[in-house]
């Protein structure tokens, strides 16, 4: 698939043309500003393409995700005897501390 580049101040002038060239000539076309590239049209058909892999790669990681925080979760458990941890408790613990140090510093 050819690519060509072209400036931002181009497109400006030349969208139109540039989309045609997109959509009917299968080109991609590479937007840049100083001469680095900044963005890219594409056809719709390859957007979704892309859109598509993104959205499975993005399922893929949090199915990894999911699969690691079950196993953690099972390692701890087993490592508590089948006690769960008591969220609540820790939270009032830390809260406590904080309260406590705050008193320090205040002086009180």
């Amino acid at each position: 698939m050819a690519e060509i580049r072209v400036s931002i101040g181009q497109v400006k002038r030349d969208i139109s043309e540039l989309v045609n060239r997109v959509v009917y000539g299968g080109e991609r076309v590479v937007l840049t500003s100083r001469g680095k590239p900044k963005a890219a049209l594409i056809s719709i058909k390859e957007y979704e393409h892309l859109r598509r892999g993104y959205d499975e790669e993005g399922r893929t990681r949090w199915r990894a995700w999911l699969a690691e925080s079950e196993a953690l979760s099972a390692e701890i458990l087993k490592r508590r005897h089948g006690q769960p941890l008591d969220v609540d408790a820790l939270w009032q613990a830390a809260r406590a501390d904080l309260e406590a140090r705050d008193d320090q510093i205040r002086g009180h």
